[in-house]
């Protein structure tokens, strides 16, 4: 832990995706502030939260669910409400860059891709708002990616999803600031988790990313948790709107 940011000692905090990859990183990250944080996801997260439960002696909050299931996810941050307190940080992490062409994009595939990279991402959003702006705080972060900026090829449906993130991020922003709500998105690199390394890292690709980036070091999902938790904080309390990218130099902004 590289900072301590007091003020999310005791919030609670709503992570999609929470618990692998990035995601699990943020988990992991806001538990060390001493933050309330649940996350729901579709694979079983039992064993991470045993190690984070291990590690933090508080347990995070783990709902299985399908975020593309609008009801479901709506169902979910209610409960969590419920039991750790209205959500006052929304952490909009989980997607699926899934590769492909676009001659083989079926009207089904589209639905699904912009339902788990963009739709769901909205509802959640929908979700938690009515009691931020009761209590007139609150923040809501989504994560987004370079991969738009740099128009990337060999998923479409992926980089159009990014795009429209940050546009609803920045009316969103504008719509619910008199409220005192926070709306802000981050979009991150070439970040090294074990999917990643998996399925596309090979020591030429590496290699090539290394030569796009200025530091020419891996990016980990540690990273990406500590500007995380900085948008979360009241530290960046007059950022709102703004796409904050973190990807070692890749792309330049403004």
């Amino acid at each position: 832990m590289t900072a301590t940011f007091h003020d999310l000692q005791g919030k609670s905090v709503f992570i999609t995706g929470g618990g692998s990859g990035i995601g699990a990183a943020l988990t992991d990250a806001f538990l060390g502030q001493g933050a309330q944080v649940a996350f729901v996801q579709r694979s079983d997260a039992t064993e991470f939260c045993d190690v984070m439960e291990h590690k933090h002696g508080r347990r995070p909050m783990f709902i299985p669910c399908d975020i593309t299931d609008v009801s479901a996810l709506a169902n979910a941050i209610d409960r969590v409400a419920k039991a750790q307190g209205d959500i006052e940080v929304l952490v909009n992490n989980a997607a699926n860059d899934k590769r492909h062409t676009i001659e083989d994009v079926t009207e089904e595939f589209w639905q699904w891709m912009q339902d788990i990279n963009l739709k769901c991402y909205y509802f959640a959003a929908q979700a938690v708002l009515p009691a931020m702006r009761a209590k007139g705080h609150g923040v809501i972060i989504n994560f987004t990616s370079i991969s738009y900026m740099m128009g990337n090829a060999g998923y479409t449906l992926y980089t159009t999803a990014n795009a429209g993130l940050t546009g609803m991020t920045r009316s969103l922003a504008r719509e619910f600031g008199p409220d005192g709500v926070r709306v802000n998105a981050i979009a991150p690199g070439w970040v090294m988790t074990d999917k990643q390394r998996d399925m596309w890292v090979t020591p030429e690709a590496l290699e090539d990313q290394m030569k796009r980036q200025c530091l020419k070091q891996e990016i980990l999902p540690e990273d990406i948790a500590g500007t995380v938790l900085f948008l979360a904080s009241d530290s960046s309390r007059m950022m709102t709107g703004q796409t904050v990218v973190v990807d070692g130099g890749v792309v330049t902004t403004g």
